[in-house]
């Protein structure tokens, strides 16, 4: 398998605040400790081969994408109990991709939130967000 050697992905174990919940033949399902202050339940599914973003996936990395998507929905299901979920890739930098390791992010949402109810849409669609050549 490829791999990259500072890649946090790549390199699950190196990082002692990120958990390995499942795994399957190629992929993981990841929960990082940082993340659990504000994005309770939160995790990424992640390719055990290093890909630069989803475009790069073999069909049994999708495959598994979706296995480990069912198991993780029914693990938080039963231990956070979330009222919906935001789910999704980041591709390139502009995307605000930080880690270039294709990962697939598992965000339940709760009606107590403060932003319940706004999800990705919601900040695309803010008037700042038009590209300067389109507001002319």
């Amino acid at each position: 398998m490829a791999y990259e050697k500072g890649c946090p992905f790549c390199n699950p174990k190196i990082d002692e605040e990120q958990n390995i919940r499942f795994e399957n033949v190629s992929c993981y399902f990841l929960q990082h400790n940082k993340e659990q202050g504000i994005l309770e339940g939160s995790g990424v599914i992640v390719p055990k081969k290093h890909h630069a973003n989803a475009f790069e996936l073999t069909q049994e990395e999708w495959v598994d994408t979706y296995d480990l998507l069912q198991k993780a929905k029914v693990y938080l299901d039963e231990n956070f109990q979330p009222d919906g979920y935001t789910l999704g890739w980041n591709v390139g930098e502009v995307s605000n991709q930080t880690i270039l390791h294709s990962h697939f992010h598992v965000i339940p949402r709760y009606n107590d939130e403060p932003l319940a109810g706004k999800g990705i849409r919601y900040w695309l669609k803010q008037q700042e967000n038009k590209r300067e050549k389109l507001r002319k």
